[in-house]
């Protein structure tokens, strides 16, 4: 969590681009709000109850949608967050405005197959009726959230990090259950009958899996399967199985005493040279460069104090 907004029309969130492995979110306790399209698209209308998740790290603008030129805002030091307010006297935003962080090859993962904005409606009345009960729960999650933003608990700081965690899971378990779900992984997650070819990827990435064992997990012919993942997450199963195995690569690599043949064993390549092509290809860099890229990253981190 970075700060909780309450503000009175006009105003305006000017926000700028996140840093890598971040992924900023919004969560509307009341009032409404607009987000500009940064690539000049129509602009979306956000309500109370919404959550806004941005996975591309793109800067963004927030307004009340009146045009008028915003009320000054002042940040003040509340005892568990920052809480920035204004004097205007028009409709109120009350607003929860914080990043999640994620390693750098899971960032890379998700980003690349969520939608540029996702919205969840937690308010929406027309969602399917198996969602209800984690709309119910991610309501409930956001209002907890806003009064630890508020009050002055003792560890209200450390309930909001670890609230935001589970706002993060929630909120693409809610995304994957409505009814018209984005394209990527949150479109095959919602498929009930993909399932079982989606844990096998993600929960054994080192077995040959082949379009034909896919298939029969998910008591398909080979032609639907691929079908539908190209149709709902725009990449084939293989492409998916390749971005998931780099993923588990590049955290292994981080541990000095593996070695890149051992690596690519782990995530199902025979042939080390093989493991290099395709772990260049998709990250850009060679395992023995990402290898000493992040050693260095965590030798530059500082250190906590004992």
């Amino acid at each position: 969590m970075d700060i909780y907004c309450t503000y009175g029309a006009p105003w305006r969130i000017d926000q700028a681009r996140a840093a890598v492995g971040e992924m900023a979110f919004h969560a509307l306790v009341a009032g409404s709000a607009v987000l500009e399209d940064p690539t000049g698209g129509p602009p979306l209308r956000l309500s109370a109850g919404d959550i806004l998740l941005l996975p591309r790290r793109e800067d963004h603008v927030l307004h009340d949608g009146s045009g008028a030129p915003a009320a000054p805002a002042h940040t003040r030091t509340g005892s568990n967050l920052l809480i920035s307010e204004n004097a205007g006297a028009g409709e109120r935003l009350d607003m929860l405005c914080g990043h999640f962080v994620l390693a750098r090859p899971q960032e890379r993962l998700l980003r690349d197959y969520l939608p540029p904005r996702l919205v969840v409606r937690t308010a929406e009345t027309t969602a399917s009726a198996t969602s209800s009960g984690t709309r119910d729960v991610l309501t409930g999650l956001v209002s907890l959230m806003r009064h630890e933003a508020v009050s002055d608990g003792l560890g209200g700081r450390a309930m909001l990090d670890a609230l935001s965690t589970a706002l993060f899971t929630l909120t693409l378990r809610l995304a994957s259950e409505a009814r018209e779900t984005p394209a990527g992984l949150l479109a095959l997650a919602g498929h009930a009958r993909l399932a079982p070819a989606l844990s096998a990827l993600f929960n054994e990435p080192g077995r040959p899996w082949t379009l034909p064992k896919l298939a029969r997990l998910c008591n398909m012919s080979r032609a639907t399967l691929a079908r539908q993942f190209q149709e709902r997450l725009g990449q084939s199963a293989s492409e998916l199985l390749t971005d998931i195995r780099m993923a588990l690569a590049a955290s292994e690599l981080r541990k000095p005493s593996v070695n890149t043949g051992a690596v690519a064993e782990t995530v199902g390549y025979q042939s080390e040279a093989a493991f290099q092509r395709a772990f260049r290809q998709r990250m850009g860099v060679t395992p023995a460069q990402w290898r000493r890229g992040t050693q260095s990253a965590e030798l530059a981190a500082p250190s906590l104090p004992s």
